[in-house]
C-alpha cells in the first residue's frame, strides 16, 4: 500500500551563516560542471543576469524527511539536481520530460565531486504518491516536483537545480571548440540518425544547414575523434547501443570532456559561450552570489561517476501501460549503496519513507 506521507515533514531551514557557506560551495561545484554553463554565468553574471531563464521553486515545498535532516554525515555535503530536457527552444519548465537526470554531490571539506545518473525509466514514486518512470516527475511538476522525487526516493536533501536543453548543450560544445570522444562502430549509425532528427534532412542526404544555423556533418569512422556540438549532443542521446545504462554513461563522459576543455578557455571564449547559451539554461541559483567564488573553481574535481539503480541491484521489465521500466531490486538496497558511494556511509539506515516506497515498488513489479 502506498504511503500517504508526501507532504514535507521538515522544512530545511538553515542558519544564515551556514546558508552563506553552503551556497558558496554549491556555486563552486556548479561552476565546475561546465555542461550546464554555470562557470560562464559566474564570470559575466553582473552584466548579463537578465538573460538567465530562471524558473523559481518554492523551497518551503521541498521535501526533506526527518531522517535526512538529522543525518550528520549529509551535513558535510551539498547535493544538486542536474536536468537535461528534450527541448529545442527556451521552454525548460514542466511539460518537458528529462532525458538526463543527475545528482551532483560535493564534499565541502575536500572539494571532491561525484556524479550519479538516475536512469530516466526508473520506476519510482514521482513525488506525489503515484508511481511511474521517474522522468515523468519533471514533466508533471517541473523542477520542484523532480527535486522532491529525488529527495523522497533516495533520502537526499537537494534544494537547487540546473536545467539545460539541447540547444544549450550544442552551443556550449561548439563554443569550446568541440570535444574528444571515443566512438564505437555500432554507435555511428544511431549518432547520425539523431543528428538528422534534430535538424531535418537535405536533398542530397549528406550535408545541410539546420534552422539554427548548424551544419550536419556525418560521423564516418570509429575511434577517438573531435565532435562538434550537434554530433556530441546526438552521441548523448544514443540508447540503441547498451540501452539507457550506457547512454547515461555517455552523458557523464561528455560532461567531463566539456569540463576539461572549458577549464583552459579564454575569457573571450567564455563570453561567447555565455551569450549563446544563457537563454537555454534554467536554474534556481542566484547568479550574482557566484561571482565571488570564481577564482576557486579549479580546486574542484570529479572523482567518481556511476548510475542508479546500481548494476547489481536492478532489472528491467514491462509494467503494462507504463511500458518498459528500470526496476530497482530493491529500492532500499540501492539507497544504501548510493549513500555508500556518495557519502562513504558504510551502514546507512534508510528512512521509514524509503522503506514504504521500496515495498510499494516491489509489490507493483514483483521484484
Amino acid at each position: 500500500m502506498a504511503t500517504k506521507n508526501v507532504q514535507p515533514t521538515v522544512k530545511n531551514k538553515k542558519r544564515k551563516s551556514r546558508k552563506k557557506n553552503n551556497n558558496k560551495r554549491i556555486f563552486l561545484f556548479i561552476a565546475e560542471i561546465v555542461i550546464l554553463v554555470i562557470l560562464l554565468i559566474v564570470l559575466y553574471a553582473v552584466l548579463k543576469v537578465d538573460k538567465v531563464n530562471k524558473i523559481s521553486i518554492d523551497k518551503e515545498n521541498i521535501v526533506v524527511n526527518e531522517t535526512v535532516e538529522n543525518n550528520v554525515t549529509l551535513k558535510e555535503y551539498r547535493n544538486i539536481a542536474l536536468f537535461g530536457v528534450d527541448a529545442r527552444d527556451k521552454s525548460l519548465g514542466k511539460g518537458n520530460r528529462t532525458d538526463t537526470i543527475m545528482i551532483a554531490s560535493i564534499n565541502q571539506e575536500t572539494g571532491d565531486i561525484k556524479l550519479v545518473s538516475v536512469f530516466r525509466d526508473t520506476y519510482l514514486n514521482l513525488g506525489n504518491d503515484t508511481y511511474n518512470k521517474c522522468n515523468a516527475a519533471y514533466a508533471k511538476g517541473g523542477p520542484e516536483q523532480a527535486i522532491n522525487m529525488l529527495n523522497m526516493n533516495l533520502d537526499l536533501n537537494i534544494e537547487d537545480y540546473v536545467t539545460v536543453g539541447f540547444t544549450g548543450l550544442i552551443e556550449t560544445i561548439d563554443a569550446v571548440g568541440g570535444i574528444e570522444v571515443n566512438i564505437l562502430e555500432e554507435e555511428i549509425r544511431h549518432l547520425n540518425n539523431y543528428q538528422i532528427s534534430m535538424v531535418g534532412t537535405s536533398s542530397d542526404g549528406v550535408t545541410f544547414t539546420a534552422t539554427e544555423g548548424k551544419d550536419y556533418i556525418a560521423v564516418t569512422h570509429a575511434g577517438k575523434q573531435k565532435l562538434n556540438g550537434l554530433q556530441a549532443t546526438a552521441y548523448c542521446r544514443v540508447r540503441q547501443v547498451g540501452n539507457d545504462f550506457m547512454r547515461a554513461e555517455r552523458q557523464r563522459n561528455v560532461l567531463a570532456a566539456i569540463m576539461e576543455k572549458a577549464k583552459g578557455a579564454s575569457p573571450a571564449t567564455l563570453n561567447k559561450i555565455l551569450d549563446q547559451v544563457l537563454p537555454y539554461v534554467s536554474t534556481s541559483l542566484d547568479v550574482e552570489e557566484m561571482v565571488s567564488v570564481l577564482g576557486e573553481v579549479t580546486k574542484y574535481n570529479i572523482v567518481g561517476k556511476d548510475g542508479f539503480p546500481f548494476t547489481q541491484y536492478r532489472s528491467t521489465g514491462n509494467l503494462g501501460s507504463k511500458g518498459s521500466c528500470v526496476i530497482p531490486v530493491d529500492l532500499k538496497t540501492n539507497v544504501v549503496e548510493l549513500h555508500k558511494f556518495l557519502f562513504e556511509a558504510e551502514d546507512y539506515e534508510i528512512s521509514s519513507e524509503v522503506e514504504s516506497y521500496s515495498q510499494k515498488i516491489s509489490a507493483d513489479t514483483g521484484r
